[in-house]
């Protein structure tokens, strides 16, 4: 098994005072020769939007765009007519494909806390879709959740790359066995809270762990925890 450690002391900073953001990767003005992505994960920011704060109508394309929804009240417009109001367990994915346009602002009385995560397609110029799905915490208690993935169902959102999120929120000192899909694959694991371990390495609140070249690993809670797991293709 090879790993790389993702410090939270180490993530790039970005302050505009609406907007506080933690870059895991390369990302806008941080920029990190050994960290400019994770396989095809490319994009690992964690956000604060402050009330009434927002990001305006701007583009993509050919990119899946993940939100994960910690915390507060944001909307969502884009250019294929959604007009949503996502939440705390909200998780929503737009599949950028040809090209789209969005925007999201913090429609609340408290900071949006939210995951945004790009992933990179598997097949180019496809039609845009957006998704949104809801993971209650209390639903998902002593296990992994799925909440993206490439296989198409009503239970979460489908992404256009052999890839898959879960949710772990698992009481203190549980052992979580990890089994990786057998095909050209790494695992990224981001602690939101809480303290895990991962094959002997301690990760502590908004620590991260990438890893790959191992067929299988063992997630144990040395405190109460909750994180995301993601696993992604190394290369296309």
């Amino acid at each position: 098994m090879q790993y790389l450690l993702y410090p939270a002391s180490e993530r790039g900073l970005k302050d505009l005072g609406w907007l506080q953001s933690q870059f895991s990767f390369s990302f806008s003005s941080y920029q990190n020769p050994v960290k400019k992505g994770f396989g095809l994960l490319h994009t690992f920011n964690d956000d604060t939007v402050k009330p009434g704060g927002g990001f305006g109508l701007h583009a993509h394309a050919n990119m899946e765009i993940i939100s994960v929804m910690l915390q507060g009240k944001m909307n969502h417009k884009d250019t294929m007519g959604y007009s949503e109001v996502v939440e705390k367990d909200w998780v929503q994915l737009m599949s950028a494909g040809t090209g789209l346009r969005h925007e999201e602002h913090n429609i609340g009385e408290e900071d949006v806390q939210f995951l945004q995560i790009w992933i990179e397609p598997k097949l180019q110029n496809i039609g845009p879709r957006y998704q949104k799905r809801y993971f209650p915490q209390e639903k998902r208690k002593n296990q992994l959740k799925t909440i993206v993935s490439n296989e198409e169902g009503t239970e979460h959102c489908w992404i256009n790359q052999n890839a898959r999120l879960q949710l772990g929120w698992f009481e203190q000192n549980r052992e979580i066995p990890y089994v990786l899909n057998p095909q050209n694959k790494a695992v990224f694991v981001f602690v939101l809270e809480g303290v895990l371990s991962v094959s002997g390495q301690t990760l502590t609140r908004r620590d991260a762990i990438g890893i790959w070249d191992t067929d299988a690993f063992t997630l144990h809670t040395e405190q109460e925890a909750a994180f995301i797991v993601i696993e992604v293709p190394v290369n296309h």
